[in-house]
């Protein structure tokens, strides 16, 4: 769409399927498609516009808002002199990405500042200029809502996952002071997803899955509902091409313009006969993730969908809003069961209107929403309607509450210290389905999708969750993990005043707020239980993993490790795992770097020592020269069977590990002059008995009865089965895998040539 052109009146949507040249004020569309784009053309199928200085300018001028053009201007020096030479992966000037955002901010109705750092958002991460210099020269605001949008990349984290986690709580801990933060960065992501075709194929994956979990939802919390369709729309196109394109297609097979043009005459006649003056009627299509999620997620066909078309009726007034619903129903024929009043029961990100299905009269099911003028504004800006519609931060209380749930979150993750709740939290809680249930008061609960009783109680307060024991639905006893449904009124029955959550709970509930409060009890009332808890699973883990430490050297080891792991000592380290504030998985990386860091210091004091290299007794079947009776272990990297050529391995506090001699690992190691001292001689005793296991993957034709014909192999032959796992894999084949008892190779290679004349194998090998 050329620059300065204004967006249909009827375009609402981040979609422009349907173009109709109605003047109307600029949104975020006016920078989705170039001049010379095709008609009908959806946003993900071609690049955006290039944005200039001079464009911005325009647009600026354009608005009719008196925005500080001084900053503005400076900001853009600022920019363009740091990113000056610089190019991103499409081959444009690197400036154009800034000037690209701070148009896509515009467009939001934001306010000098957020403009300003827009244009500044990538000066600190990527060029030598330093928060101190922003504030210098534009003031703490500005330099604080850069901040906020800068990511963490000069800090170092263990892994992926907690490098991600800590990028978002400081964007949401930013976002809690100031919400122009999230605005900004949800801008910045929609451009880059917008000129996404440049990265690497890997890289548009990724980061179209992170935008769906984590930015998609959030703009829907901040009731942005433009942006977070574009974002789930380029997302989609990354994740399944293929997904898109049959739903465009599907879509632009379909007369939906000309029908919904008839359907809107009709409906603004029928409004004016009525007596209601000055209704807009707005119209679009669904957008095509929404589509996609219905169709392929929930296996529906093009045609159960009713809400693919849908007309918009904004009206001046709250009672025209419910007159012109019962003129609609007069109209047409409703669909049962899909009517919806969000106007009483707002959704949790503001959104307001009243949703009806009806079947049109050429038999074409359509959705009505009906809404006032501001509740319009709402929904089209979400939080940025305090920008758009206001004067700069006029309203402020009524938007701390819309972002309650921000600083709620930022609460719960202070009970917890494990940096990948964060995300799982965030997926959970920002899900666009929400359930509405009620007490038998009246109040009104709304929950997630898949929430249950034990999270509707801790909803009501924690006191109530803590004492909850059971609940009736409907007046009806349920078990306390009951899925909540819309409309259920559920009454939670407690118990004594002592009593207390369950550990088990923490599986069930699916909402941060309960997880949070169940932790909050369990750190608060069983402090003695839960460090010996934690510090028996910490222990058990650690043999798991072939760490052994003495039972009085425990509390030492862990002590040392604490700071690495943002606990003051072992006793908080123990409680926090004992509660469920922090997982053993995120412990047991930082605590293997130091026993291996311990282990490597032992060695360089100790000389291994001197063997005789003289035969002694076998120990497992296998002889060590120079050891006798010492523990053994097979290494799992080659997996040596009686009748393999074996070499041993001296470990530091392990006994000897025996490999193949051909063991890749082995041979490497070999070479290296700090470790050959440790590979002595070793072989299989005369007289082996015992059963080894083997691992063997066979492919074969895909067929029913294929495993029972397998094993019914095995059983003949009498061949033990420790672990078995079959997939399907492409060009109509299945590999089983599986783990057997094995006494030679001998034995090995007769078991391999059974398996080869079941039906339709066609290969076993040994894995």
């Amino acid at each position: 769409m050329p620059e300065g052109k204004k967006p249909a009146e009827d375009l609402y949507s981040a979609k422009t399927h349907l173009h109709q040249p109605v003047p109307e004020v600029s949104t975020v569309n006016a920078t989705a498609l170039p001049a010379d784009a095709p008609e009908g053309a959806l946003p993900s199928e071609v690049r955006p516009e290039i944005v200039t200085w001079e464009k911005l300018c325009q647009a600026i001028k354009a608005s009719g808002k008196a925005y500080n053009m001084e900053m503005i201007t400076k900001a853009y020096d600022l920019a363009n002199k740091a990113h000056n030479g610089v190019c991103r992966r499409s081959g444009e000037p690197y400036i154009c990405h800034p000037l690209a955002v701070a148009r896509l901010v515009l467009d939001l109705g934001m306010d000098s500042e957020s403009i300003a750092a827009a244009l500044l958002h990538d000066v600190v991460e990527d060029t030598p200029t330093t928060l101190e210099d922003l504030t210098a020269a534009f003031g703490e605001e500005v330099a604080l809502l850069v901040d906020g949008v800068t990511k963490l990349t000069k800090i170092q984290f263990s892994n992926i996952e907690e490098l991600q986690a800590e990028n978002l709580r400081k964007m949401l801990l930013a976002m809690s002071r100031d919400v122009r933060v999230m605005i900004i960065k949800l801008c910045d992501r929609l451009h880059n997803m917008r000129t996404g075709d440049a990265w690497p194929e890997q890289k548009r994956r990724d980061k179209a899955r992170e935008t769906m979990e984590v930015y998609a939802p959030i703009a829907n919390r901040l009731g942005i509902l433009n942006v977070k369709e574009e974002l789930e729309d380029r997302s989609l196109h990354y994740l399944d091409p293929v997904g898109y394109e049959e739903i465009s297609k599907m879509l632009s097979e379909r007369a939906g313009e000309e029908f919904l043009a008839r359907v809107s005459s009709v409906i603004e006649l029928r409004l004016k006969e009525s007596g209601i003056e000055g209704a807009t009627i707005k119209r679009r299509v669904k957008s095509i993730y929404g589509i996609y999620r219905k169709t392929i997620m929930q296996n529906k066909s093009f045609d159960e969908i009713y809400d693919i078309y849908a007309v918009r009726v904004i009206l001046d007034t709250l009672a025209e809003c419910y007159s012109t619903l019962g003129l609609i129903h007069d109209m047409y024929h409703p669909l049962p069961n899909r009517f919806k009043d969000y106007i009483s029961t707002p959704k949790p990100n503001g959104y307001q209107s009243l949703h009806t299905t009806v079947i049109g009269h050429e038999g074409i099911p359509f959705e009505v929403q009906i809404r006032t003028r501001k509740m319009d504004e709402q929904a089209e800006y979400g939080v940025a309607a305090h920008w758009k519609y206001k004067e700069g931060l006029d309203g402020h209380d009524k938007l701390d509450e819309r972002l309650a749930w921000v600083s709620q979150l930022l609460e719960n993750q202070r009970v917890s210290e494990d940096s990948g709740n964060l995300l799982h939290d965030l997926k959970s809680d920002l899900l666009p389905e929400e359930v509405f249930a009620f007490t038998p008061k009246g109040d009104v609960i709304n929950l997630p999708t898949g929430a249950t009783c034990i999270d509707f109680a801790y909803a009501i307060h924690s006191a109530v969750g803590n004492r909850m024991v059971g609940c009736k639905v409907n007046n009806r006893m349920v078990p306390i993990d009951h899925v909540v449904s819309t409309g259920e009124i559920i009454e939670v029955i407690l118990g004594p005043a002592d009593k207390g959550p369950s550990r088990d709970w923490l599986k069930i509930v699916r909402t941060s707020e309960a997880k949070s409060k169940i932790r909050n009890w369990f750190k608060k009332m069983r402090r003695e239980e839960n460090i010996q808890e934690g510090r028996d699973t910490l222990a058990r883990e650690l043999r798991r993993e072939m760490i052994f430490i003495p039972d009085d050297e425990l509390d030492e080891f862990i002590g040392s490790c604490c700071r690495r792991l943002r606990q003051n000592n072992a006793e908080e380290l123990y409680a926090a795992i004992g509660y469920g504030g922090i997982t053993i998985a995120n412990c047991l990386p930082k605590l293997k770097e130091e026993w291996q860091k311990r282990k490597s210091e032992e060695g360089k004091n100790e000389q291994l020592a001197k063997v005789d290299l003289s035969k002694v007794h076998a120990t497992d079947g296998v002889v060590v020269e120079g050891f006798d009776n010492t523990p053994i272990k097979f290494a799992k990297c080659c997996s040596p069977l009686p009748g393999d050529p074996i070499v041993g391995f001296i470990t530091r506090g392990f006994g000897v590990s025996i490999h193949k001699q051909s063991c890749v690992n082995a041979i490497s190691s070999m070479k290296d002059p700090t470790n050959a001292p440790r590979w002595v001689k070793a072989y299989w005793a005369d007289s082996v008995k015992d059963s080894y296991k083997a691992g063997l993957e066979i492919v074969a034709l895909d067929r029913n009865e294929l495993l029972r014909d397998v094993l019914s192999a095995l059983a003949d032959i009498r061949v033990p089965i420790y672990t078995m796992n079959a997939r399907q894999v492409e060009n109509n084949c299945a590999v089983v895998s599986l783990t057997i008892g094995i006494n030679n190779t001998e034995h090995l290679n007769r078991v391999v040539a059974r398996l080869s004349k079941v039906k339709d194998v066609l290969k076993v090998t040994r894995s």
